[in-house]
């Protein structure tokens, strides 16, 4: 029996492509000496069926079997759209 997808959320840097937009993932992380915690970033693609997402949207993202050589993740929903 298989786990529940992971999730994340990111903002939505390009969407130049057709059905994929690139989206960015901030996350914090503790510094393993001075316990301070520090933003790391990561770009995924994601498979946007309808090409709904434009640049500067809030995405929630669902983790896929692979789709292409770089898509693994899928836009679940739009939390905010940009103004």
């Amino acid at each position: 029996m298989r786990g529940k997808a992971k999730t994340r959320e990111g903002v939505v840097i390009s969407d130049k492509m057709d059905k994929t937009v690139v989206v960015m993932i901030e996350r914090l992380v503790q510094h393993p000496k001075y316990k301070k915690y520090r933003k790391r970033r990561s770009k995924v693609k994601a498979h946007d069926e309808t090409n709904r997402c434009a640049i500067g949207d809030r995405v929630l993202l669902a983790e896929t079997r692979p789709l292409s050589r770089d898509k693994r993740w899928n836009v679940r929903a739009i939390l905010e759209k940009a103004v």
